[in-house]
């Protein structure tokens, strides 16, 4: 009989790296959708495909020398320390959305923003070079974060095979829904998603800062749940002290209006 050990911390690893993931797609392929709808589906898919080629080299090229050549405690270290600058921001702007401060993410009016700026004479027959440039640079410029993602937990994890593969699911699962919907993807609850990536964001960077100044945490790995529990306990008291008493009538005198939704985070 093989015994098969799950690692939380790999589950953790799974989940943040999928997550994360997930949430840059859906932006990518908000743009992509209305690339295909207005311009035509060959160049955008082909832009696409040149996208994803170039994010899997950089992959590819980055990540096995920071593996082999980088000592580790440092690696995760300074790994540690981007995650929580990286982590901290989603999680600001999660938090500022949840208690109704910054205007959610609202992907129906980025698609209708897009194919408004597409709408115009298509190209030649043969390949669209505005489709395919709009649809390469929404896929890389979104799919560089998860590049960082996959880099800097799979490799200060150890286990870059791992964190590539749940990112590539990610991709996969965002495409299988975008050919279902063939529209935008306005139903997936992205705040919450990006909250619950920032937890496991600033968790990772947290646990691996400690390890790379020599902290021996309790129960290893098991003390990135733990530390994921924590901040989202904290997270969730923010929402309630920052929150607006009267959320609903938020008009008012006195009340804050939410910031305006000017990044694309």
């Amino acid at each position: 009989m093989i015994a098969t050990t799950v690692h939380s911390g790999n589950v953790v690893l799974v989940a943040a790296v999928f997550f994360a993931s997930a949430v840059e797609m859906v932006e990518a392929l908000t743009i992509v959708l209305a690339v295909g709808v207005t311009r035509g589906w060959r160049s955008a898919i082909e832009g696409v495909a040149a996208a994803l080629a170039a994010l899997t080299a950089l992959v590819v090229v980055l990540g096995p020398p920071l593996v082999h050549y980088v000592p580790l405690s440092v690696l995760r270290l300074v790994v540690g320390g981007l995650l929580l600058v990286f982590g901290l921001q989603w999680l600001r702007k999660a938090v500022l959305r949840a208690a109704g401060l910054k205007e959610k993410h609202d992907e129906d009016a980025i698609f209708a923003r897009q194919v408004e700026e597409l709408t115009g004479p298509a190209g030649s027959p043969g390949r669209d070079a505005t489709a395919f440039t709009v649809a390469f640079k929404g896929v890389f410029l979104e799919g560089l974060e998860v590049v960082v993602v996959v880099i800097t937990l799979g490799t200060t994890s150890n286990n870059l095979g791992l964190a590539s593969a749940a990112a590539a699911a990610a991709v996969l699962v965002v495409g299988v829904i975008g050919l279902i919907v063939a529209h935008q993807l306005s139903a997936v609850p992205e705040n919450a998603l990006k909250m619950g990536v920032g937890l496991m964001l600033v968790s990772f960077g947290t646990f691996w800062s400690g390890e790379g100044v020599g902290v021996h945490w309790p129960g290893s790995d098991l003390a990135i749940p733990v530390l994921v529990a924590t901040y989202g306990a904290v997270a969730w008291l923010l929402v309630r002290a920052i929150r607006p008493v009267d959320h609903e009538e938020q008009a008012g005198p006195g009340m804050p209006a939410p910031i305006a939704e000017a990044d694309r985070g």
